[in-house]
């Protein structure tokens, strides 16, 4: 089946086409994000390969449908950027992949709440330039420590089974309970108990019209201060200009993310030459208490090569006509 994928990388390239290596799909690999504008470079593809980032909203699906799209595959769990309401309306079927390796997301998470507690990425640059000194690094043990697990599916209860691990009493808030959480020991409590009395927050839940900005300036006034708060989901979970209110009066501690609000135009694309604009971002990588990575959390071997090879076997069982068990159902 021809098949145009957008926001292709390098990797992307590398390994969806081992996984097509026997299923032998036509693969049209295009950088581009898709938008309205580059829509019509999927001319002539029965199926369309997207990511996070991609615009996949009503005026795009009705472009693709014009030109004769009927599978929108993303490379991704996710698929707030998808109206699969429209996609219904317009006889495109969507698909997401529903598992990939939950420990690489979980694993990440830890090794950003390691870094910014301990201040791992300051200790580095200052010993590349022969700098030794102490001072300004001092983290806090994290064994004893109450963290709150916002979203308790795979990633967040693996992510809680680690924390544990490590000492620290963990707490969670979910609308659907997981028993392997509470056989961890994890106590489910309401989001306001959870941000009261946690030292660290993780953020493990989808991005919907109900947990969008979850995290905001009264949630934030509300939670215990000098907390931590990490986030590997989506970036929409937390409204980004009370995060940084509340790190300017310390009511926040630190922040780790590897997702953000506005990603779309900066994330998967090298800007180090280029002046970049979003004065928001550039405020908050300022923070010395602060780290930002670029959505890299899904990225190990195991969770691209299982995503890849999901989203072949979907593009396959399409053509061959058979149920799509990944299939996104209609809003």
């Amino acid at each position: 089946m021809k098949t145009a994928v957008f926001s292709a990388r390098r990797y992307d390239k590398t390994m969806l086409a081992r996984a097509n290596a026997t299923a032998g799909h036509e693969l049209r690999f295009l950088e581009d994000r898709l938008t309205a504008a580059t829509a019509s470079l999927a001319a002539g593809c029965a199926a369309v390969c997207v990511f996070v980032n991609d615009t996949v909203d009503a005026e795009v699906l009705a472009i693709l449908a014009r030109q004769g799209t009927q599978l929108v595959a993303t490379r991704s769990t996710g698929y707030n950027q998808i109206d699969a309401a429209a996609a219904e309306r317009l006889g495109i079927a969507v698909v997401r992949v529903t598992d990939y390796s939950p420990h690489s997301v979980a694993e990440f998470a830890v090794g950003l709440l390691l870094a910014v507690n301990r201040k791992i990425a300051r200790a580095s640059v200052r010993t590349r330039e022969g700098n030794f000194e102490l001072d300004g690094l001092m983290g806090v043990d994290l064994h004893g420590k109450t963290v709150g697990v916002i979203g308790t599916g795979k990633i967040g209860t693996l992510f809680a089974r680690i924390m544990s691990g490590f000492g620290c009493a963990v707490i969670g808030h979910d609308k659907y309970r997981s028993a392997a959480f509470e056989a961890l020991g994890g106590r489910y409590v309401s989001v306001e108990e959870l941000l009261a009395t946690s030292d660290v927050v993780s953020l493990h839940c989808p991005l919907t019209d109900e947990s969008r900005h979850i995290v905001n300036a009264a949630s934030l006034a509300r939670a215990k201060r000098g907390c931590i708060l990490v986030n590997t989901s989506r970036g929409g979970l937390i409204d980004t200009h009370a995060a940084t209110e509340a790190l300017k009066t310390g009511q926040l501690g630190g922040l780790a993310i590897d997702v953000y609000e506005q990603e779309a135009s900066l994330f998967f694309q090298d800007l180090s030459s280029t002046i970049i604009c979003d004065d928001v971002i550039q405020r908050l990588v300022s923070f010395p208490n602060v780290i930002v990575t670029g959505h890299q959390a899904f990225f190990t071997e195991e969770a691209i090569g299982q995503i890849m090879q999901t989203t072949i076997d979907s593009i396959s069982a399409f053509e061959r006509g058979e149920a799509l068990v990944n299939r996104i159902p209609a809003a």
